[in-house]
């Protein structure tokens, strides 16, 4: 039997950790899940163990490497953004994967805005204030708080760039990783902040090369293209704009739920940055408009606290169909029709919607109603979330992809309170993943 030529790709959440192999014709034949458990950071706070998932990686693509079956064409890496790795000269990392959840010391923040004004400091870079989520903050803290350690950084990666280091020894960002809220690129003067500068955090910052550089390697006995990597956001929206040609709008959901307009350029607005609305960078390194809020992360606590109340086990819900008379009585205020949620930003727009009242599942007669009515919660979010990405853009494709699209409830109410918009619901919900491998075909093509 001929060995299938294949592409892998590494496509790492925040939860899932997860692996394709797709053929020359972008046919997803293999997947694989894992969950890697965390480990502590020097302060205990809960992070990615990047050595055990380095390890993962490298003994995937060896395990491919033996395979009779696959023929090993290409490589490359979609992960979640606003994490570094810090490596040393003979790079081998020097710190673990810091968590983007962790908080910066208020000093350290007071002092950065003390010096960059924050709301001119947002408008440039295009992104809310966020903590260790704008990355290049990550740097500024380790320049203040460690500067011996700072020393010894010959470069920080992006940690889709790190990934593919561990094939290609080479050190270079690219845009979607610069572009996702890392408050180190100036949107206005398409380049790096003065900040990055002035601070001398630009020592650390490989060379740009553009998101399908490859870098040819010996591996399995033949040379195999390894991609640089990309944002997992940006990795979903590619693999839409590699195919679709007239003007849409993804909602990208997950952990984080993301609505992008790669369409529109209307400058970000002071009212749309303080509703956690942002720039990212596409792939072709053009301003994408974002809005974003934690819906997955939400629902999982949500979810944990139902399942707790009515005694049930984890994956219950995914047996739950979408009820048109809890949907009607939830609408018509029949049923409690109020929702707070405990982990999405506060935000105008949040404080707007919802009345501050905590939520609580023991309000609701059984599993069912309290079950719709936390997505009828997440859906009004998700509604105003897609309209602040629209802007005065009149675009009415709107493709949804991710975990939700599973999700009957959730379409449902999406399509009530949408009516205006042509939605179109992927079935393949790996987009990050099939972005990401697009990419590294698109590249392999041109070189031919």
């Amino acid at each position: 039997m001929t060995p299938i030529p294949v592409i892998a790709i590494f496509d790492i959440g925040k939860t899932n950790k997860k692996f394709f192999l797709f053929d020359e014709h972008s046919n997803e034949i293999k997947q694989e899940y894992n969950k890697i458990p965390l480990t502590e950071d020097e302060d205990g706070f809960e992070c990615d163990d990047l050595e055990a998932l380095s390890k993962w990686i490298i003994s995937t693509v060896e395990g491919i490497c033996q395979s009779p079956d696959y023929a090993l064409k290409g490589i490359n890496f979609s992960t979640y953004g606003a994490s570094f790795v810090h490596i040393d000269a003979d790079g081998i990392p020097l710190t673990p994967l810091y968590n983007y959840l962790k908080e910066i010391p208020q000093e350290i923040i007071d002092e950065f805005y003390g010096q960059y004004p924050e709301e001119t400091n947002n408008l440039e870079t295009a992104s809310p204030s966020l903590g260790m989520l704008n990355s290049g903050l990550q740097l500024y803290w380790l320049k203040k708080t460690k500067p011996d350690l700072f020393s010894k950084i010959a470069y920080s990666l992006h940690f889709p760039q790190y990934l593919s280091y561990l094939f290609t020894r080479k050190a270079v960002s690219e845009p979607t990783s610069i572009g996702c809220h890392t408050r180190l690129w100036d949107f206005q003067k398409d380049q790096y902040h003065d900040w990055v500068k002035q601070e001398g955090i630009d020592r650390v910052l490989p060379d740009i090369v553009a998101t399908g550089q490859l870098y040819q390697v010996e591996l399995c006995g033949r040379k195999v293209d390894i991609g640089v990597g990309i944002h997992d956001s940006s990795s979903a929206l590619a693999s839409y704009l590699v195919r679709v040609k007239e003007p849409f709008l993804l909602i990208s959901t997950g952990t984080w739920s993301i609505s992008l307009n790669p369409f529109t350029t209307d400058p970000l607005t002071q009212d749309e940055l303080h509703n956690d609305c942002l720039n990212f960078l596409s792939i072709e390194g053009k301003a994408v408009k974002a809005s974003r809020f934690f819906m997955g992360y939400e629902f999982n606590y949500q979810i944990d606290r139902i399942n707790k109340h009515f005694g049930k086990p984890d994956k219950y819900y995914k047996t739950v169909p979408a009820n048109p008379a809890i949907i009607e009585a939830i609408k018509t205020g029949k049923v409690s029709n109020t929702f707070y949620p405990k982990h999405i930003a506060e935000t105008p727009l949040v404080k707007a919607l919802y009345k501050g009242n905590e939520w609580n599942p023991a309000s609701f007669a059984n599993f069912d109603e309290a079950y719709h009515q936390l997505i009828w919660g997440l859906t009004l979010l998700q509604v105003e979330s897609l309209k602040l990405a629209r802007g005065n853009s009149r675009i009415k494709k709107v493709f949804i992809d991710g975990g939700f699209v599973h999700n009957e409830v959730f379409m449902e109410l999406l399509r009530y309170y949408l009516p205006e918009s042509e939605l179109e619901f992927s079935d393949f919900p790996l987009g990050s993943a099939y972005g990401a491998a697009l990419v590294l075909e698109a590249s392999e093509q041109k070189m031919v």
